[in-house]
């Protein structure tokens, strides 16, 4: 579409216009596509996020988070568990030299 005719006063109008084909679009693929428009949305937000035409995390970023964090959590509980045996060895230890 030119959008020369709305003239530079009207950049908003134009954006607003966007954003109203867009979400007409958007509604009328959901709905033949049998999904909420919210995840097709969703969808179309992460992919330009995967070109790099929109800020935030990519689909692999967001992946490697996860995967990380998953991680990060596995080394928690381990962390936890060797604390308590050693809690727990050296507590033995001082009760094994305790008794004569």
């Amino acid at each position: 579409m030119d959008w020369t005719c709305f003239g530079a006063h009207s950049r908003s109008l134009r954006d607003d216009l966007r954003c109203d084909v867009r979400g007409s679009a958007i509604r009328s693929i959901a709905a033949k596509m049998g999904m909420s428009r919210e995840t097709l949305r969703n969808w179309i937000i992460q992919a330009e996020r995967d070109r790099g035409q929109r800020p935030g995390a990519t689909t692999s970023e967001q992946a490697r988070l996860k995967e990380l964090e998953r991680e990060n959590r596995e080394l928690r509980t381990a962390n936890e568990i060797l604390r308590k045996a050693s809690a727990y060895f050296a507590q033995a230890e001082l009760d094994r030299r305790s008794k004569p």
